[in-house]
């Protein structure tokens, strides 16, 4: 069993930056795919960002492509998602999860945009853009 836990949510004006982490509670993530995704009020669970469990490897939504960047320290058991120039159509809910079939099994960039392919989920961060 893989516990996550997310930190670094708050409220940000627009064009701020916020960091996300997710700590994961096993000393394996390295064999991890894991993923970032949001949900907003009213809304579906979108894919936000993803990583190889080696962190070579990245793959982004379109919506946030040049302003966030995800990145692993493997060592530390943990995942980011540096988020710049924030918007307030970013508000939401920010989730990571793992998952450790995603870039193994399931090959291919199409994959780590599924979240019914990942196992484990952590409870989410809110992130909050002001305008």
């Amino acid at each position: 069993q893989v516990q996550l836990v997310e930190s670094g949510g708050g409220l940000v004006q627009a064009g701020g930056s916020l960091r996300l982490s997710c700590a994961a509670s096993t000393r394996t993530l390295s064999t991890y795919a894991m993923g970032w995704f949001r949900q907003a009020p009213g809304k579906e669970r979108e894919f936000v960002a993803a990583i190889s469990w080696s962190g070579g490897n990245t793959y982004y939504a379109d919506s946030v492509k040049g302003r966030f960047t995800i990145s692993r320290d493997n060592a530390k058991n943990t995942v980011y998602l540096q988020m710049n120039s924030l918007k307030p159509e970013d508000t939401a809910v920010y989730y990571c999860a793992a998952d450790p079939n995603v870039g193994t099994y399931y090959t291919g960039s199409y994959y780590y945009t599924r979240s019914d392919l990942y196992h484990y989920w952590g409870q989410g961060t809110q992130v909050t853009v002001s305008s």
